[in-house]
């Protein structure tokens, strides 16, 4: 199946008619966070389909209009701490989500090690649900800021959290897929496996061939 996964940056391209062409057969959107509501309730209305969120470090509320503000897109799921399904030819994909990056000065959807820590207990038992009932725990986890080591840097803004690479160990996700380290600016975009995991950098968007029957 097709996802169209949106992270950091509005793509000009496809906030344009090309939409429709270019990700003609997308049966998801998935967003990691720090993009304008606006731009992902037009990906959503345009194609139709399911979006799976989170929020990233410079996500808020939202002035749309002097009249309305968002608090978050419309039409979507937010995925923090929550695992969702979606069928596709019979499969289930599973999709969850853990937001926000590495404190740094006090903001919202920032997190030390020891909160991130508690967010991922707080998710856990659905994970374990699942892998008794479904024998796996996960397929997808999107996530805002990278793993530790992965895609990441030295200053505390854009530092990887290490949960995450002892998240992958334990629930073995198919693919974590994160935003908010941008290539564009010097960091890593390479794909990277760890273990059973395929770990990608998404800035501006990707469209990913991910098949539910693997």
């Amino acid at each position: 199946m097709k996802v169209l996964v949106v992270s950091d940056q509005v793509s000009d391209f496809l906030y344009s008619e090309a939409l429709k062409t270019h990700c003609e057969g997308v049966e998801l959107v998935l967003s990691c966070g720090d993009l304008p509501y606006p731009y992902l309730e037009y990906l959503v209305t345009l194609l139709n389909v399911p979006l799976f969120y989170v929020l990233g470090n410079h996500d808020g509320r939202y002035m749309a209009t002097q009249c309305v503000t968002l608090e978050a897109p419309r039409g979507g799921q937010n995925v923090d701490e929550r695992v969702e399904s979606v069928l596709f030819g019979g499969q289930e994909l599973l999709v969850g989500g853990l937001e926000g990056c590495m404190y740094y000065g006090g903001r919202q959807h920032q997190y030390n090690e020891r909160q991130m820590v508690r967010k991922v207990w707080r998710i856990a038992p659905q994970l374990y649900w699942n892998r008794w009932r479904k024998g796996r725990a996960l397929d997808v986890l999107i996530t805002h800021a990278p793993p530790y080591g992965i895609h990441d840097g030295n200053d505390p803004c854009h530092r990887g959290f290490r949960t995450y690479l002892k998240f992958i160990k334990r629930y073995k996700p198919r693919y974590l897929i994160h935003g908010h380290t941008h290539p564009s600016s010097g960091y890593d975009g390479k794909t990277y496996q760890y273990r059973d995991t395929t770990i990608i950098n998404v800035c501006g968007y990707r469209v990913l061939e991910i098949d539910p029957h693997a």
